[in-house]
């Protein structure tokens, strides 16, 4: 489970630091705009918008010139990010919400929702994802992006490595679990099947590899902290500087290319309309 206390907290601490280090998700927002100017659909036409985790407002910022008719509705738990998104001049179309979307009601109807780069941050997805197609108008678009299983894979490598190399016994974690891409279209088909509507809808799926090259694990852990992604779970294994310091020898030494460490994001896309 992830602690939001917690959460709130890292992001808020690091939102001065988040433009500068969240490249690939920078990357991962680029393309749900893509996904959704794929669909043909009238960006006047777009009255609503809900967006779920808007941090600084990168995302928020390419919506408000894609849809200009629209009202926004841009809602993060943290407080550090709703204040940093504020700093930026914004017209009355936007309404900044400091808030858990998983703990609020919706009481208003979207012809979007949209969200980069947050799922991974949520306790109860699938009731999440109910929650947020009940809040679709007839037509509308839910689509979010998420990290995937292969995210960090070195890192996870280098923890499995590092365990058998000290005889540790007991589970390391590195925090909450991520779907691969077959689970979390899963997922989504279980939820739709399971919400009783007359309406169609329609789900589609993507995924792609991001990486991004360090001068160290020490580096790229640090990039981690920055942006306030580190661990968030409500338990974690506590491990010895002895075991940290094996791991990113090990990081160091087995993931280096041309002189650098490479980190991978696996970034999943999942997409659909409500007929």
């Amino acid at each position: 489970m992830i602690n939001k206390d917690k959460l709130k907290k890292r992001f808020s601490k690091n939102a001065k630091y988040y433009d500068e280090y969240a490249k690939v998700q920078k990357k991962m927002a680029d393309n749900l705009i893509k996904i959704i100017m794929d669909y043909d659909i009238d960006v006047y036409n777009v009255k609503n918008i809900l967006e779920v985790g808007c941090g600084t407002g990168y995302l928020t910022g390419k919506l408000c010139k894609c849809f200009p008719n629209a009202k926004i509705d841009a809602v993060d738990i943290a407080p550090g990010m709703i204040e940093q998104v504020k700093l930026n001049e914004w017209d009355n179309s936007v309404n900044f919400i400091c808030s858990d979307i998983e703990e609020i009601n919706i009481d208003n109807k979207y012809d979007l929702i949209i969200s980069n780069a947050t799922f991974q941050w949520f306790n109860h997805v699938d009731i999440t994802i109910k929650k947020l197609i009940s809040s679709l108008n007839t037509n509308g678009i839910l689509c979010f992006s998420t990290f995937g299983n292969k995210t960090f894979i070195e890192l996870h490598q280098s923890f499995e490595k590092a365990r058998e190399i000290m005889n540790i016994i007991e589970p390391v974690t590195l925090g909450q679990t991520f779907y691969s891409l077959n689970e979390l279209f899963e997922l989504c088909q279980n939820v739709i099947s399971e919400k009783s509507t007359s309406r169609k809808i329609v789900i589609q799926d993507t995924e792609m590899l991001e990486y991004e090259y360090f001068d160290s694990c020490i580096e790229f852990l640090n990039s981690i902290k920055k942006i306030g992604a580190n661990n968030c779970s409500e338990s974690s294994y506590i491990v010895s500087p002895a075991f940290i310091e094996k791991v990113i020898e090990i990081y160091n030494e087995d993931f280096r290319e041309n002189n650098q460490v490479k980190a991978t994001y696996h970034c999943l896309f999942m997409h659909m309309k409500l007929f």
